[in-house]
């Protein structure tokens, strides 16, 4: 609900959590190397697309996963400006606010600062992607029934760490020039969940002008 958005927090988690790692000798880690391989490329769409002999799951779930790392490493390097004084709530500018719930430990969404909803959230993330269950890492296993509608879930929500980001500490990344980094990151982002649908039009809106910059000269 994008007028009632959704928040995060419990563990610092950017320096002891680890990040999700695809077991070596899976399949998944095979599709990682031909991910890395497309990507090498340079261009972002061809990186994205679904080819033939590729599993559409597996393929959402392995590039899930490294947009989750990817994210981390670049909300990582600005925590030290992103605090409970400088971002007392979670927002992507005036008009976007969001409240955290993952409908377990918070079912009803709560206020909180954006280092605590961002907390929150990549706790719960990590916590999707080392489920056997929902993100199974050996050969044969097959996917839950609802494993589509949670990878959308995650994808949503990582899409709210690159909103604040670009809304409340763009000028810490040009500082460390990162700038380059995070716009490549988020063009990637952006043509993998349009490719397949991922992110409802209306979460966007709030770096919607960006995505269409960004996105422009590669259609």
């Amino acid at each position: 609900n994008i007028s009632s958005p959704i928040c995060s927090g419990s563990r610092f988690f950017f320096f002891f959590k680890p990040k999700k790692n695809i077991p070596e000798g899976s399949h998944q880690y095979e599709l990682f190397f031909f991910f890395e391989a497309t990507l090498g490329s340079g261009n972002l769409r061809m990186a994205v697309m679904l080819f033939f002999f590729l599993d559409l799951n597996e393929w959402v779930a392995v590039n899930t996963v490294d947009f989750f790392n990817q994210i981390n490493m670049l909300y990582g390097t600005i925590t030290d400006f992103c605090t409970e004084e400088s971002c007392p709530v979670m927002s992507a500018g005036p008009k976007y606010e969001y409240h955290w719930a993952d409908g377990t430990n918070i079912k009803k969404p709560i206020k909180c600062s954006a280092p605590k909803y961002i907390d929150y959230l990549m706790t719960w993330v990590q916590d999707q992607l080392d489920d056997e269950t929902l993100f199974p890492s050996k050969i044969g296993v097959p996917f839950p029934k609802n494993f589509m509608s949670v990878a959308k879930t995650i994808l949503k929500r990582l899409f709210r760490v690159y909103a604040h980001i670009y809304h409340q500490h763009f000028d810490p990344v040009i500082q460390l020039q990162e700038e380059a980094h995070l716009n490549t990151s988020f063009k990637h982002f952006i043509f993998f969940v349009q490719e397949f649908n991922l992110i409802d039009r209306r979460e966007l809106a709030p770096l919607q002008e960006l995505i269409e910059k960004l996105t422009s000269k590669d259609r």
